[in-house]
């Protein structure tokens, strides 16, 4: 399991205000999806069992406990694309990773008036954003180029955008399998075929 991303250059947290930071993060991802930006920080720091004063601690402003939700999320996203490829065929674990996408593009969009504040205040939630994306994709076709299962010739730029299309003609949770069978044939391009195989 991955830590929860922290600002590059801050010290290393104790056991337990690393606990309570990760508590703090995972109300707030709930309160934010469900219930917007507008949830009160005092309803986030008490479901997570910490007193507000805590949570300014970590967070200093509302902005920046959506912020650091956002990026927790997709560090989380982006560092198992190494763990899965360790674990798992490369191409299994890309599919894998595939469905790990769908579930944090959901709840980014979950989050979007929250992510909204963020942006209005003037702070960019995205800044890395892609880069990150494009290396974790990178990291699981090189592993699979590598063991020979999946295609050498593909960009990571191309997986990302076809996945990103996906997500946006799929949208909500009812077309969740609608969204599968469709990453089943993008993976079905990206996987090796050996030579004089039916194309």
């Amino acid at each position: 399991m991955s830590t929860p991303a922290r600002p590059s250059g801050a010290k290393p947290l104790r056991a337990d205000a690393r606990r309570n930071r990760e508590r703090l993060l995972d109300v707030a991802l709930r309160a934010f999806s469900q219930d917007g930006p507008d949830v009160t920080l005092d309803a986030i720091a008490k479901e997570a069992g910490v007193g507000i004063g805590t949570l300014y601690r970590h967070f200093p402003t509302r902005e920046a406990l959506i912020e650091a939700v956002y990026r927790n999320e997709l560090a989380k996203l982006c560092d198992a694309a190494a763990e899965l490829a360790g674990e798992m065929p490369p191409d299994v674990a890309m599919r894998t990773w595939m469905d790990r996408f769908v579930d944090y593009l959901a709840t980014k969009r979950g989050m979007a008036d929250a992510l909204r504040a963020v942006i209005a205040s003037g702070a960019n939630p995205y800044a890395h954003s892609r880069d990150r994306l494009l290396g974790a994709i990178g990291t699981l076709l090189d592993a699979g180029g590598a063991a020979g299962t999946l295609r050498r010739d593909v960009a990571a730029e191309d997986v990302l955008t076809g996945m990103n299309g996906i997500c946006l003609a799929t949208g909500g949770p009812e077309q969740r399998e609608q969204a599968g069978r469709l990453l089943d044939l993008l993976m079905d391009g990206l996987r090796r075929r050996a030579p004089g195989a039916d194309a």
